[in-house]
Formats: structure tokens, C-alpha cells, sequence
């Protein structure tokens, strides 16, 4: 391609254009991924149209209907679920103050999930200029509200799912009720709602020292870290607050 940069060696160069070759095969199978992803059969159609508890233009709780979920000409809409509350084995720093910090720390939100909706919480208004996309956690709605004002989200819709199986039923829970980061993806087709696709690879085998990345390549934070010398630490979780 001819490219070079001030006082990098020919050495270098031999490198970084074998590296590129790797990156170009890469974005092809990124691409070859999505086609594959976009050509998925119909996915099971939903049990239910889940009540869940959502804000009504006051702020005040509100029931809200899967259904309701879907904007007029929008027919994808994505759920992430937020673990609110945290894993049970979660010992990081809850909120530092606020009224979620009066919360006991096993009630209180997951770090790194609140690390990955701040990142979507700039997003959200470019996303949904194209598909739903709403957050879902197990909490009640009225901390869940509180929390998101605390951390300065605007962006994000949320919703809680603490009266319907949704959760359970979408692999946002485990069989001991702890929450699980999962992102599923639904289809509308007229009053038909299916489920198009999900996160699964949070659940996959992985090979020895490797995350989950069953959002990787949405997540801006590892992604990052990944074009750095240092790479992603071994040992390092999101905190709510830095020093």
C-alpha cells in the first residue's frame, strides 16, 4: 500500500503490512459473520408479550408491554440485560453515594455492566434512529430509575423485568436466579414477535485465560485496549468509581 510513518524501520514495515493482511481476512469474516447472522431462520416466537415496568413521560412506574417495545417502522429490537442486582460473588465497590449506595452491596448494580451501558448510553440515540434497543434488569423499576439519574444515563431506555420470567426465560438468569449479561436480539413480523438472535457465546467453551467477549465487538473499552502494547490486563474489572 506504500504507507509509512516517521522513523519506523523496514523491519517494522514487513510487520505491520503482514499484520494488515491478517486485519483485511479479519473484516472479511466480520462481514461473512453478519451476512451468516442476518440469514438465520426464523427464530421461536416469544411465549408471551412480558408486562414489564418501565417510566411514563411524569417519570412514574409504568407497566409497558413487550409489544409496546417496538416503535412504529422499527421491527428489530435488542435487550441487553443489566445484572441489577450484581452477581453474588460480585465483591466490588458499590456506588459511593446517592441513594444507591444505600443499598446492600449484593442488591446493588454490577460494575462492569455499568461500565458497558455508559459506553451505550452515547449511542442509544444513533441506534435508535434505526432499531429499538432497550436495557432490562431484574431490579425494581424505582432503582433502577434512581440509579440510571445517580450515573448521568439519558440516552438509555430502561425497563425492569422484577414481575415476568423474561429473564429466566432469555438466559438473563441462571437456574439459581443470579443475572447473567445477556443480549438478545427479537423480530417483529406484523403481531408476530420472534427471537432472532443472542449473545450465546457468553455460555461457550473459551480457550484458558480468554473473557467471554460475547459482546466483544461492541465494547469500545477492551476494543481499545486491544490496539495498545499493554493489550487488555489479565486481571483488571470495570469499577463504578476510580481513585
Amino acid at each position: 500500500m506504500g504507507m509509512s510513518f516517521p522513523g519506523e524501520s523496514t523491519e517494522y514495515r514487513a510487520a505491520r503490512q503482514r499484520l494488515l493482511e491478517r486485519e483485511i481476512e479479519l473484516r472479511r469474516s466480520t462481514e461473512a459473520l453478519a451476512e451468516a447472522r442476518r440469514a438465520l431462520p426464523p427464530g421461536g416466537i416469544v411465549p408471551e408479550d412480558y408486562v414489564f415496568e418501565g417510566a411514563a413521560a411524569d417519570g412514574t412506574p409504568t407497566a409497558v408491554r413487550m409489544s409496546e417495545l417496538f416503535s412504529d417502522g422499527k421491527d428489530s429490537l435488542i435487550i441487553y440485560s443489566f445484572m441489577f442486582p450484581r452477581d453474588p460473588g460480585d465483591t466490588r465497590p458499590g456506588p459511593a453515594s446517592g441513594e444507591s449506595a444505600l443499598l446492600p452491596l449484593a442488591e446493588g448494580p454490577c460494575p462492569s455492566c455499568v461500565g458497558f451501558l455508559d459506553q451505550l448510553d452515547g449511542v442509544a440515540e444513533h441506534v435508535g434512529q434505526l432499531v429499538n434497543f432497550v436495557v432490562v434488569a431484574k431490579a425494581p423499576i424505582s432503582r433502577v430509575l434512581t440509579f440510571a439519574r445517580e450515573r448521568g444515563w439519558t440516552g438509555l431506555r430502561l425497563v425492569s423485568s422484577a414481575h415476568n420470567s423474561y429473564n429466566r426465560d432469555y438466559h438473563g438468569e441462571n437456574a439459581d436466579g443470579a443475572q447473567r449479561p445477556l443480549l438478545n436480539v427479537f423480530h417483529r413480523d406484523g403481531d408476530t414477535i420472534r427471537h432472532f438472535w443472542a449473545s450465546e457465546l457468553l455460555y461457550a467453551p473459551r480457550d484458558p485465560g480468554q473473557d467471554p467477549r460475547h459482546v466483544g465487538t461492541i465494547e469500545a473499552l477492551w476494543n481499545l485496549l486491544d490496539l495498545t502494547p499493554e493489550g487488555r490486563p489479565a486481571v483488571w474489572d470495570e469499577q463504578l468509581a476510580y481513585p
